[in-house]
């Protein structure tokens, strides 16, 4: 049984999506709890997130918020990352 995957990374996801420009920071991020899931803040890179989680985490001297609208399987263009996520932030 071959389906799309049920979750990724949160980290990959973060690079993918292309918030940041590479995957270390992505992941220095999570580790210092910085990033939330529904929520609840993460500490963990490896948190699975799945299609409709609600991100919040800091970026470039803002607070973003978004929600997950598709899981990545490379990380592409610039709109090809667009429609990954949703931005839910006003």
């Amino acid at each position: 049984m071959n389906g799309p995957p049920a979750g990724q990374r949160l980290d990959q996801w973060l690079w993918q999506a292309r918030f940041f420009k590479t995957r270390g920071l992505a992941t220095r991020l999570c580790q210092a709890g910085r990033v939330r899931v529904n929520r609840r803040p993460v500490q963990k890179a490896h948190h699975i997130l799945r299609v409709g989680d609600v991100l919040t985490f800091p970026q470039a001297g803002s607070i973003r918020v978004v929600r997950v609208e598709a899981l990545a399987e490379r990380r592409g263009p610039a709109p090809e990352a667009a429609r990954l996520y949703a931005n839910l932030d006003g």
